[in-house]
């Protein structure tokens, strides 16, 4: 019997070569024992016996594989090295199993992955930092062997902080500029809470949804287990359990708008500097900063646009430039207060395309508007507005979640997928670009006159 000893429990690049090496000696799965440095050693095992010298050609995997095999190393099933070991001996003979989804063995493999997929999104959903002197800590419990996998994410994510993640095995720690590992902690060892919970929670609080609450579903995808770790999470019974109240207040709006707007006005501050550092698509690369939305938090009116141009990403602001200066015209016409209306884009940052000393306007595609989505919903949550304009295409896939032609929905009210009514309209940047004046003027009247119609 062969022994193959790893050096961690996450060691893939051991086992990776410990399989290639028992593969190429032509050793059978089940004559070989993987095991852990540390754990689970078998005091009468010894050392098992050597590899026999290589017999067999080389042979190649697929990447599908090895990326696999990379992922199923994190899980904790102490089968998975002899699984995954027996795989590699089976694509060995047969490489197109890797894409027999009817075969056991895949199955299994492929099960054990998104396990792991799943853990390494709990945490990085639910990780919450506590400042300590300047210094951020975080406790977490994860199901399998996911944090040295993990602290890149963290590392992108939180590049400016100092932070250190702690776990019961290992934890990590970054000063913003390297990572480096430390040993297991205890909950003891992470602090309790920091002055800036209360924001949160109060942010969190004011989008809390009753009418969109599924229990079920909410247990399912936020486990108790992550509770501990989350102040957020001390208000779900009291939210819960008012939910259907709150559920009917939103109905009947018998609660004055106004009433809301501190705890609004505060939840919307949060949600714009939490913006500020988006790395949701790469838009943020290139783009000089986020363009928030802008305009009073109890709002009756919305107007959602495609994106900030050149100057409204210089200015920080959303339409400041020519196409601004089109819309404020169409909104006096219409009769609308701009200082009444709350102003953004379904995207936040600028996407152009540079030319010579230019930057000129790309139009955002499908993947940019899901990304920028989020931030979108959370504007509609905290001003709640009871008409939405949407500007042109861009935003109507945005809140509609799907592409649409602005002729298949301009000129009737629609009714949103998460509820709420929106009226579709032209983008103002259209007007500007027409040549022909007589057609411009015309679309400038359907433009008033469309703007009319949502604010009435």
């Amino acid at each position: 019997m062969h022994r193959m000893t790893l050096s961690r429990p996450d060691d893939y690049e051991g086992w990776r070569d410990g399989a290639r090496a028992a593969a190429l000696a032509g050793v059978a799965a089940d004559a070989i024992v993987w095991q852990v440095e540390g754990e689970g050693v078998d005091l009468f095992g010894g050392a098992g016996d050597p590899l026999p010298p290589p017999r067999l050609a080389p042979f190649a995997v697929s990447k599908r594989f090895l990326d696999l095999a990379e992922t199923v190393v994190l899980h904790r099933d102490p089968e998975r090295f002899a699984l995954l070991y027996a795989m590699l001996l089976r694509l060995r003979d047969e490489p197109a199993a890797i894409a027999d989804e009817a075969d056991p063995l895949r199955r299994r493999l492929e099960q054990l992955a998104k396990e792991v997929r799943r853990d390494i999104h709990k945490m990085r959903a639910f990780v919450r930092f506590r400042e300590i002197d300047g210094a951020y800590v975080a406790w977490f419990e994860p199901d399998h062997h996911i944090v040295r996998a993990n602290a890149g994410f963290f590392a992108r994510r939180f590049a400016t902080m100092r932070w250190s993640i702690l776990t019961p095995e290992l934890s990590i720690h970054w000063d913003g500029g390297s990572l480096r590992e430390g040993p297991g902690a205890t909950r003891a060892d992470a602090p309790a809470g920091d002055p800036v919970e209360a924001l949160w929670k109060g942010y969190y609080a004011s989008i809390f949804n009753p009418a969109r609450l599924k229990v079920g579903t909410m247990l399912k995808e936020m486990p108790r287990k992550y509770w501990a770790n989350m102040p957020e999470t001390a208000l779900i019974p009291e939210l819960v359990a008012g939910a259907q109240a709150r559920e009917t207040r939103m109905v009947e709006r018998i609660v004055p708008r106004a009433q809301a707007t501190g705890n609004a006005g505060k939840a919307w501050e949060a949600l714009r500097e939490e913006a500020a550092h988006c790395t949701r698509c790469d838009l943020y690369r290139c783009a000089t900063r986020t363009v928030f939305g802008e305009g009073p938090v109890d709002a009756d009116l919305m107007i959602v646009g495609e994106q900030p141009g050149d100057q409204e990403d210089l200015a920080g602001k959303p339409f400041v430039g020519p196409a601004g200066r089109m819309l404020d015209e169409a909104l006096e016409a219409a009769g609308v207060d701009r200082a009444r209306t709350y102003v953004t884009n379904a995207v936040k940052h600028f996407k152009f395309e540079p030319r010579g000393k230019r930057r000129i306007h790309a139009k955002p595609n499908a993947g940019e508007i899901k990304a920028c989505r989020w931030w979108i919903d959370q504007e509609r949550a905290i001003v709640a507005p009871r008409r939405i304009v949407m500007l042109g295409t861009t935003a109507i896939h945005s809140l509609l979640g799907k592409a649409t032609t602005l002729s298949s929905v301009r000129g009737r009210a629609l009714e949103l997928p998460d509820g709420g009514l929106a009226r579709a309209t032209i983008h103002p940047s259209f007007l500007l670009r027409m040549p022909d004046k007589a057609r411009a003027e015309e679309e400038y009247a359907m433009f008033v006159r469309d703007l009319k119609a949502a604010a009435e």
